[in-house]
């Protein structure tokens, strides 16, 4: 099992380092998914994609890595909390906020990996870590949601968010289109600049007409009753996938 791990350090050196160390650990396997230099990053990030484990320091312009702790023990299927700080007179109120480690700087690689095997340890088994259970984590009116990627039909650009729409519901990501479909090419197909598409959920091409492209085509997804205006360019790509479904 590869740890999922985002860095939130406001100093990027300090980041680099940790990267650094990171590597020279034999086991277990980590992934640098993310930087963030602060909590702010940080939740944007979270907001995006799913993590193992969080190295985070305390000390940080706005709000320091304990108020980020607190906030992420509300949020369903958190990721482990280590603490890497060179403030050592925090560590009571790190453990009050249930993180599984306390590492001061500098971080010498044998705690770190000490650190890491506490978080594997603590963590459930995940037999197939790229199934089904893949998910984008929706934050909304001060909660945290999760939702399976299987249920997602479409993501289109809207303004500075994001709009993911299920069959039943519309939700508002902070996050872009080029991050996910570099992550989820294969469940996704860029239709338009600013839309993505389940492949599984597409059904029909048909003529469409776009008050500033004006007469193209539109893609007809199963679950929903509107058309996504498929762009010229990719026409040739949206015909060959509605071919392989």
């Amino acid at each position: 099992m590869t740890l999922k791990v985002l860095i939130v350090d406001d100093e990027r050196l300090a980041r680099s380092r940790l990267r650094r160390l990171l590597g020279e650990c034999p086991e277990p396997a980590t992934e640098v998914r993310a930087e963030a230099a602060n909590a702010t990053e940080a939740l944007q990030w979270l907001g995006r994609e799913r993590f193992d484990l969080i190295l985070l320091d305390i000390h940080m312009p706005g709000a320091d890595g304990l108020t980020l702790a607190r906030l992420l023990r509300e949020q369903v299927d958190a990721p482990r909390v280590v603490f890497v700080t060179a403030h050592a007179q925090h560590a009571l109120q790190a453990f009050e906020v249930e993180a599984v480690d306390y590492l001061t700087k500098p971080v010498r690689k044998e705690r770190l990996q000490a650190a890491l095997e506490k978080v594997q340890r603590q963590l459930p088994t995940r037999e197939a870590p790229e199934a089904a259970d893949e998910a984008l984590l929706i934050q909304e009116r001060g909660r945290t949601e999760r939702v399976p990627l299987d249920e997602v039909l479409y993501v289109k650009a809207e303004l500075k968010y994001l709009t993911v729409r299920t069959a039943t519901r519309c939700h508002i990501l902070d996050g872009s289109l080029n991050d996910l479909e570099g992550r989820f090419g294969a469940r996704f197909l860029r239709v338009h600049r600013n839309a993505l598409v389940a492949r599984q959920a597409m059904r029909a091409l048909e003529k469409h007409h776009d008050a500033v492209e004006g007469d193209g085509w539109a893609v007809r997804l199963q679950g929903v009753d509107e058309a996504l205006a498929v762009s010229r360019r990719q026409l040739a790509a949206v015909r060959e996938a509605l071919g392989a479904v």
